[in-house]
């Protein structure tokens, strides 16, 4: 066996990734320099959308005004059962 002390007071020190595991908890590995993810769940160079991603907003199906127009649409079929189960 060696005697040789290893200083890992630095890593320990390092600020954690806040990617939530398939367990529930927290992933215990650093972060990249500058990023809140460590390299496995987002950190690494080149990893998610680039700045001012035109795509995401390509449809529209996400938007507000959509996602109300569909919880109407929902209501207005819900009721539209109720009323044929009504007059069974």
């Amino acid at each position: 066996m060696s005697d040789h002390i290893r200083n890992t007071r630095p890593m320990l020190a390092s600020a954690r990734c806040g990617a939530k595991t398939r367990c529930g908890g927290s992933c215990r590995s650093p972060s990249v320099n500058g990023k809140k993810r460590c390299r496995m769940h987002g950190g690494a160079q080149g990893s998610g959308a680039p700045r001012a991603n035109q795509n995401a907003r390509k449809h529209g199906l996400f938007t507000r005004d959509a996602i109300a127009e569909r919880r109407q649409i929902r209501a207005l079929l819900g009721d539209a059962r109720k009323l044929l189960g009504e007059m069974k």
